[in-house]
């Protein structure tokens, strides 16, 4: 079984400010609603998932922000345009057989974590469709990240690509179980996670390849070898063992809807009509097709 997990607020925005200009009959904007819809069905091509789900940011956990009250302080307000879409978005991909899920108080990469955790533990494969580093930590045989960046295709030939435990040595030079030490040892500025001040992603790699762990490094500072490099790790002992927690993904959060309840499932007699109010002909006429498809009576079906 393959589970399909795609990060809905990512491919919201990756939409929008591809199709910018886009308008239904109405004339709202509509490019964000089409560019999804249209990824989604792409992805179903590219990776035929028995089972889906389009997960959503919903708040924050009181464990981020207790310790770092201005985590993602910074982050500007969502596009006007954008956020007009979002309730046809997401009535458009729930007509189209995904499930949309959300929990309070909770962001999608701890989710998605979860819903991966919860299938490897069934004996399934899950595909994470995001561009989030932090669920790069989680990546194994059994869970990969579906990518259509060029830079991670192997070839310029290919369509996709699943990235595994050898992406993650090429983009920051460790392994998926030392990423979130190297996370915590460069910060993140688009969350507002302080990083001990000079030291870069090489660094970091370097320092964790050496020692194996920050964990490893914190319990023998005197081992680092440049006495700047020391003095500095010192200084920020509190701060990393902050970022530990603050990059951790939570992996046994409660399930909003169960893995078996994931059906792709599309309803058609609702789902048709509406990508035609949308002005949306293509994809209409290639769900109609479908949805004919669908109820032809199979062989089996006409004799018994």
């Amino acid at each position: 079984m393959k589970l399909l997990l795609v990060d809905g607020y990512y491919y919201a925005y990756r939409s929008f400010h591809a199709l910018v200009g886009l308008t239904n009959p109405k004339g709202e904007p509509s490019g964000a609603i089409y560019g999804f819809l249209k990824a989604l069905r792409r992805m179903q091509r590219d990776l035929s998932p028995g089972r889906a789900a389009v997960v959503w940011d919903m708040g924050m956990p009181a464990r981020r922000t207790t310790l770092q009250p201005e985590y993602k302080a910074q982050r500007t307000e969502m596009p006007q345009d954008l956020e007009a879409q979002l309730p046809r978005m997401r009535e458009l991909i729930t007509l189209i057989g995904f499930s949309s899920v959300s929990a309070p108080d909770t962001e999608a990469d701890d989710l998605m974590a979860s819903y991966a955790t919860a299938a490897r533990l069934k004996g399934w494969e899950s595909i994470l469709a995001t561009a989030d580093k932090d669920l790069f930590q989680i990546v194994c045989p059994e869970i990969r990240v579906y990518s259509t960046n060029k830079a991670d295709l192997a070839t310029p030939k290919d369509a996709f690509a699943l990235l595994e435990a050898d992406a993650v040595a090429r983009k920051w030079g460790v392994t998926p179980a030392q990423l979130g030490d190297l996370l915590s040892l460069v910060g993140d500025s688009a969350d507002n996670i302080p990083g001990v001040s000079g030291v870069g992603p090489k660094g970091a790699a370097g320092l964790l390849s050496k020692h194996g762990s920050l964990n490893a490094v914190l319990s023998n500072i005197e081992m680092i070898e440049s006495p700047k490099l020391r003095e500095k790790i010192a200084a920020a002992r509190e701060q990393l063992v902050q970022n530990q927690e603050m990059v951790r993904l939570d992996l046994d959060l409660p399930l909003p809807i169960a893995p078996d309840n994931l059906l792709i499932s599309p309803k058609f007699d609702e789902l048709i009509p509406a990508l035609e109010r949308e002005g949306f002909r293509t994809l209409r006429e290639e769900m109609a097709k479908e949805a004919e498809k669908n109820a032809r009576p199979r062989q089996g079906d006409l004799f018994g």
